[in-house]
């Protein structure tokens, strides 16, 4: 099965915080909607630009994108 990166950007001079503190509510959110095979995680870009993603398989995308409305995604490859 595919698996999908849905990607938050944050820019500014907290986005690496920003960034942080999102990828906690996405964590509660897998739990609450008993989405199974996921994980979060952050990446700093650099000073200025910081992600929240989550990966998860393609058939959970639909409902995780209408609920959380990720600024993007891309085919996730390990």
């Amino acid at each position: 099965m595919r698996k999908l990166k849905l990607i938050w950007d944050f820019r500014g001079p907290y986005a690496e915080k920003t960034a942080e503190h999102y990828e906690l509510h996405l964590k509660d959110y897998l739990k609450v909607e008993e989405v199974f095979f996921a994980e979060t995680g952050c990446t700093k870009i650099n000073d200025m630009h910081s992600i929240a993603f989550i990966i998860i398989n393609e058939n959970d995308m639909r409902k995780v994108r209408d609920d959380l409305k990720p600024h993007r995604g891309e085919l996730y490859e390990e």
